[in-house]
């Protein structure tokens, strides 16, 4: 079982570099990061409950923070939790993936989503009633930009003839792709045109529910003709560090591939506690460097 983390990285918390190096320094396997590229002023789209984090408003750019990250590390997996795909270029995003992985030796993973800032969308030129689709067109002409010489796609929203686009990516035949969310068409997604499902678990309770949607993960992969456990799953969760050894070890039993926990964006010295109190818990399952 692999054990990471995921959080908003701002101007007013802990730098990149200094995350990236307590992260793999103390053992962890995997930093991911999410993004707002905004938020509108005038919001009416609900957020879960309570208001809005501050994190939000603030986040960095994820490729220019990872690029920074990739730069002062040498094992640790990186990537996004999420990329609001579609709201994003796909060409752009293709050249920007490909380069990153580069950079960190073939060490990024693409994990990405719809998004649910309707406002936010709208204001990239996107219907929210289409993103779902916008989201598959875009990763799969992505994919055709990492792996052929010459790529195209047509399609309902994108379309381009023959282009060339260098670099590839150094992973082959791409970097992981996964599909973020937990709703009820999004395992029929995962499967359709993803590596991976990142799911999320707010308890130690939730997880008697997830193991049912891996199981069913597990069936629509069968029916594909997909080997078993080809599609990975990466759990995020919520959970606090007291929790954290009891949600490792169920999660464990699920033979889920990782576990990355959610953490706030704090200053260098809050993050370095709170990641010694998760290194603690997680002792068993960690590597740290020599």
């Amino acid at each position: 079982m692999e054990i990471g983390f995921s959080t908003f990285l701002t101007d007013e918390g802990i730098s990149p570099a200094e995350f990236g190096t307590s992260v793999e320094g103390l053992g962890f396997a995997a930093l991911f990061l999410a993004e707002h590229t905004h938020i509108p002023v005038a919001r009416h789209t609900p957020y879960g409950s309570g208001e809005l984090p501050r994190a939000y408003f603030r986040s960095l750019d994820p490729f220019v923070a990872l690029s920074a990250i990739a730069a002062v590390t040498e094992r640790v997996r990186i990537g996004t939790a999420i990329a609001l795909v579609a709201q994003r270029d796909p060409i752009i995003l293709a050249k920007e993936v490909a380069t990153l992985d580069r950079i960190s030796g073939g060490r990024f993973e693409l994990g990405v989503g719809a998004g649910w800032n309707l406002e936010e969308i709208r204001n990239h030129g996107t219907r929210p009633g289409s993103r779902t689709r916008l989201l598959r067109e875009r990763v799969l002409a992505i994919k055709e930009l990492w792996t052929r010489e010459q790529a195209e796609f047509h399609g309902e929203f994108v379309d381009f003839d023959p282009v060339f686009q260098w670099p590839k990516p150094l992973q082959r035949p791409h970097p992981p792709v996964l599909i973020g969310g937990m709703g009820p068409t999004v395992l029929q997604r995962v499967v359709d045109y993803a590596d991976g499902w990142m799911p999320f678990v707010s308890s130690v309770g939730a997880i008697d529910k997830l193991a049912h949607r891996i199981a069913e993960l597990d069936n629509l992969t069968a029916h594909l003709g997909r080997a078993p456990k080809m599609v990975s799953v990466v759990v995020t969760t919520g959970v606090s560090a007291d929790d954290a050894a009891v949600v490792v070890d169920r999660l464990a039993e699920l033979d889920v591939h990782r576990v990355i926990f959610n953490l706030d964006a704090l200053p260098t010295a809050q993050t370095d506690a709170l990641l010694d109190t998760y290194a603690a818990a997680c002792a068993d399952h960690l590597r740290p460097a020599e």
